[in-house]
């Protein structure tokens, strides 16, 4: 039977889409559980196999709470065709797997760390992409849910953070900032049937004084707010 309405058009991926999908994921299945257990452990991303000129991993975050993780990976980066890949974790019983993500065609690596209020930086902390997926590991266990608000959304931000910040507090957990001050935040809430709730991200400084903070549903931090009010 044929759902499609009259007068629209439903856009089937093409053959040369689909053999893209499937590298992505074949990829994504042999990179992810290395750099996920790389987090754990506290070393840097990057596998020291995987030149970075090939595929680069800028950042990746993991809450172990949770049982998530997300990794924020640039494929051929400063190629003219370079790749921005979002890829979601999630422990499936005893195994951390791949469950979903998202691409974009026009990102590349991100600038180096910056001053807060500087052309290029603007915020102490500014949002990036995002992406969320509704978690597979829950799904795996309650394969018939009530309903489809029942099942945890799982989020993730690629944040761009000034060089005076120290570290973040993503809800009740401390995130440090790499030294490029780009980085991916991973977060679980329950599902609002549109995606989920972003927990409150908080900038620290090295002091440990509050620099600036971003409310779940706002797109600008406190700081940057403060200075357009005194303009």
């Amino acid at each position: 039977m044929n759902l499609a309405h009259p007068g629209y058009r439903v856009n089937m991926p093409t053959s040369a889409e689909l053999r893209r999908m499937r590298r992505i994921h074949r990829w994504m299945e042999i990179i992810l559980p290395g750099v996920i257990r790389r987090i754990i452990n506290g070393r840097a991303p990057q596998p020291g196999w995987l030149p970075r000129r090939q595929l680069t991993v800028v950042s990746g975050d993991v809450d172990l709470d949770a049982d998530i993780g997300a990794v924020w990976l640039v494929w051929r980066p400063r190629a003219a065709k370079a790749e921005t890949h979002t890829a979601f974790m999630e422990l499936c019983g005893e195994k951390w797997q791949y469950t979903g993500g998202g691409s974009s065609s026009h990102g590349d690596l991100p600038a180096g760390r910056l001053v807060a209020a500087q052309p290029g930086q603007v915020g102490m902390i500014e949002l990036g992409g995002g992406a969320g997926v509704l978690s597979r590991a829950y799904r795996l266990r309650h394969p018939h849910p009530h309903s489809i608000g029942t099942v945890p959304w799982i989020g993730c931000n690629e944040l761009q953070v000034a060089a005076e910040v120290d570290h973040l507090l993503l809800g009740e957990r401390r995130i440090e900032v790499p030294g490029n001050s780009s980085l991916i935040v991973v977060w679980k809430s329950p599902s609002t049937g549109r995606g989920g709730i972003r927990p409150l991200i908080v900038a620290v400084g090295r002091d440990g004084s509050e620099l600036s903070r971003i409310g779940p549903h706002d797109s600008m931090d406190s700081y940057t707010w403060a200075r357009l009010s005194d303009q």
